[in-house]
Parts: C-alpha cells; sequence; structure tokens
C-alpha cells in the first residue's frame, strides 16, 4: 500500500527519505509542552509557552544568531545554560527583550528561574527565547504568572498550543511530527515547532525553532546533526535581508524510546536525513510565509570560486527588483543579471549564464532566445527556480527567498502601531 499524500512536505526542494512517515502530531515520548496568553501581545493571543524533556539524562544542542546586536535571552542562554543537557525551554512572543541592556538581562535571568522551577529542573538546564517588538522592557510579572499557568497544561499533546504561543506575524503555524523507522530495526519519533516570517536572512534566518526526539543521542551527535541540518535549512533562507537579534535553533533528545543512534551507522545517516527534511521544509514554509508573500524563489549558483558564487547566490536572493520580478511572474532576467554584477563589482567582463525553470535565457553574458510565453507561465507558479552559472566549477550554494509584495510593506510600516 502506498503512503498517503504529504500534508507537510510539500517542496519539491526536498527529498523526504525512506522510512519518514508523518503523525498526526504530538510530542515524542519523555516531552511536554503548552502554551497560554500572558497579556504581552494585545491581542489576547497565546504568548508564553513552556517546554519540558522529563527525562533527567537528555541531552541537547543549539544553534544562535551571529549577529553583532544579541537580544538578552539569547546572552542568558549562552552564559547560563547547560547547552548540551538542556531540559526546558520557555518561549515568549509579542516582546524580543533586545537592546533592553541590563535590565534585559536581568529579566531573561528572572524568566529562566521562574521557568526552572515551573518544569521543576535546575535552571542552568533552562533555554529562554523571545520574539517580538525590540527595545521594549519584557514584563516579567506576565512571564512569570504565564509560566506558571502554562505548568498546569504540560502535555504531550500540547505542541498546538505551544506554536501558537511562539508566533508573532506568521499567517500559519510551522510544526510537524514525524515517525523515523531506523535500518536497524527501531523506530524513533522526531517532532519540531517553529516560527518566522520577516526579518530573515542566511546567518542564520526573526525565526526560532524547537526539536524534539525520543531517540538517544549523545550530546556530540546531536551538535553535529543540528549544526549540519541548519546550515542546509534556516542558513539557507532570506525573506528580506534582516539579521534577527534573537534566533534560536534547539535540538533536545530524550531517549525515551530506548532507541539509540550511534555514530557513523546507517541509523545516524537516516535519522540526520530525516531531521534534514524537516528543518528544510520548516526554513521553506518561514520563506513561504514571508510576511505577504506569493511565491518562493529558489537561486542556485555554481562557479570556480567560492565566495563569488555565495555572494552572487545572496545578491539575487536579497535584490527588490528580483523579489518584485518574483512576485509578478516576470521572467526579467536582466533583474538577475544586474543583481550578480553589483554583488561582483569590478570583476567585468563576467561570462555568466542564467536559467530560469531550467530555460536558458543568458549564455556567456549574453542574451538567448526563448519562449517568453511558455517561461511566463512557468514563472507565475508557487516555486521558480533561478540557476547562475559563474566562470569555473567546483562550488555550488543554495539560498531560498521569497518575493516582495504589498503586503510586506504594509506589516512592516506600522509593526509597532
Amino acid at each position: 500500500m502506498s503512503a498517503p499524500p504529504s500534508t507537510f512536505f510539500r517542496s519539491r526542494w526536498v527529498e523526504v527519505p525512506d522510512g519518514v512517515t508523518e503523525a498526526p502530531g504530538g510530542l515524542p515520548d519523555g516531552f511536554r509542552a503548552a502554551g497560554v496568553a500572558a497579556g504581552l501581545k494585545p491581542s489576547g493571543n497565546p504568548d508564553v509557552g513552556l517546554l519540558v524533556c522529563d527525562a533527567p539524562n537528555a541531552t541537547s544542542a543549539a544553534r544562535f544568531t551571529r549577529s553583532g546586536v544579541l537580544a538578552a535571552p539569547v546572552v542568558v542562554t549562552k552564559e547560563r545554560a547547560q547547552l548540551d543537557g538542556l531540559r526546558a525551554v520557555a518561549v515568549n512572543s509579542g516582546n524580543a527583550n533586545a537592546a533592553t541592556g541590563g535590565r534585559g538581562r536581568d529579566d531573561a535571568a528572572k524568566m529562566q528561574g521562574a521557568a526552572a522551577i515551573a518544569a521543576g529542573v535546575p535552571h542552568e538546564r533552562v533555554a529562554v527565547a523571545s520574539t517580538g517588538v525590540i527595545g521594549v522592557p519584557l514584563d516579567t510579572q506576565a512571564i512569570v504568572s504565564g509560566l506558571a499557568r502554562a505548568a498546569g497544561q504540560l502535555r504531550a499533546e500540547g505542541d498546538a498550543d505551544f506554536t501558537a504561543a511562539i508566533m508573532t506575524t506568521d499567517a500559519f503555524e510551522k510544526r510537524a511530527t514525524l515517525d523515523v523507522a531506523l535500518p536497524g530495526g527501531g523506530t524513533v519519533r522526531l517532532s519540531a515547532q517553529a516560527k518566522g516570517a520577516g526579518m530573515i536572512q542566511p546567518s542564520f534566518a526573526t525565526m526560532l525553532c524547537f526539536v524534539q526526539t525520543d531517540a538517544a543521542l549523545s550530546a556530540e551527535t546531536a551538535d553535529l546533526l543540528l549544526g549540519v541540518t541548519v546550515k542546509r535549512s534556516f542558513d539557507r533562507i532570506s525573506v528580506d535581508g534582516q539579521l534577527s537579534t534573537n534566533d534560536t535553533a534547539l535540538l533536545m533528545c530524550s531517549g525515551a524510546s530506548g532507541v539509540e543512534i550511534a555514530p557513523e551507522t546507517e541509523d545516524e545517516l537516516r535519522f540526520g536525513q530525516a531531521l534534514d527534511a524537516l528543518l528544510r521544509q520548516l526554513a521553506l514554509d518561514i520563506v513561504r510565509d514571508g510576511e505577504g508573500a506569493a511565491r518562493v524563489g529558489r537561486v542556485v549558483a555554481t562557479g570556480g570560486d567560492g565566495e563569488a558564487v555565495e555572494r552572487a547566490a545572496r545578491g539575487v536572493a536579497n535584490s527588490p527588483l528580483v523579489k518584485a520580478a518574483l512576485n509578478g511572474g516576470d521572467p526579467n532576467w536582466g533583474r538577475i543579471a544586474q543583481a550578480v554584477g553589483g554583488a561582483l563589482t569590478d570583476t567585468a567582463p563576467l561570462a555568466i549564464d542564467i536559467a530560469i525553470e531550467g530555460v536558458p535565457v543568458c549564455a556567456r553574458g549574453a542574451a538567448v532566445r526563448f519562449d517568453e510565453p511558455a517561461l511566463a507561465e512557468r514563472v507565475a507558479r508557487g516555486e521558480v527556480e533561478y540557476v547562475v552559472g559563474l566562470p569555473g566549477e567546483g562550488f555550488e550554494t543554495e539560498v531560498f527567498f521569497s518575493d516582495l509584495s504589498h503586503g510586506y510593506v504594509t506589516i512592516n510600516a506600522d509593526y509597532t502601531t
């Protein structure tokens, strides 16, 4: 019998490995979560989330934004938390607690302490994360009260409530639960919840992502797999070229299934492939959300100079002209050429090749005749691929990006008002 159609894996750019099936929801064994409304959002929607791992020997791994302006929760988590043994995560939306000085760090530490009490774990095994408006002091009284109420609502099926609590301008939820059948014979569960729609730029994508599994992984294996998969997912997306102050990605492993993922085994490979597919689809969902976005683009750049290849790909992905053309379904390849030239100044004459949806439109820097109506039909679809070939070979990279719409301007023109 064939597998039922996927409701989560929707992109042609995500390869789903064998043995991976979607589960209806719920967290892996050993995890509970909740989300409540604490009054941080004027809308009254959920804004405080708590995720707890009940396994005393849980392992974990973490990645954070590389911004020069770090939000207080990132600073506190990096300085005060045991990143390879996290057992709880406290998250709030509606306030980023960024650019808030010493008070912000104190508030993040209070949030960590309150979460430790609510979860019943040492404070050093608690991570904190925030998302929302920058430069506004955090209402810690509301946070503490919200975490206390969330503790009373923790449940294995609480991933939906937790996801709702971390959303800001997101138009839809981004979460999934997968069952992974391993070559060694065991089956483990993998789940994740993410948020993000704007202030997204490679390095790495305002986004948060929390991943859980009931597989047993060493801290070293968890760190390796998270690092590799983040580089192929959240490090490869852009909505607006704006690097967030708060980006956080966490992987927590309870080991409650009793199935161990040993290093350098077929089980590790299969689990890593499943994690990769999960994070790539979540990353693409962030781009697809894109604060008013209508289409998703993928630019693939190749050539003999790795730095030039990366600059060219990001130049195309972050070009307002390319993004506007993507929004309008316009196969205007001249905008791609100018974006590459702008990213690689003083390299003329640059003999570049450009193809859109597999149709060559430029060869060695010169126009190529093509069927314009047929290509216009292709670029009006939900996903559009651009390939840029620079001189030489040996390097290849990709960036996923959203279009630029009227909706994006509307949302960000009155974000705080």
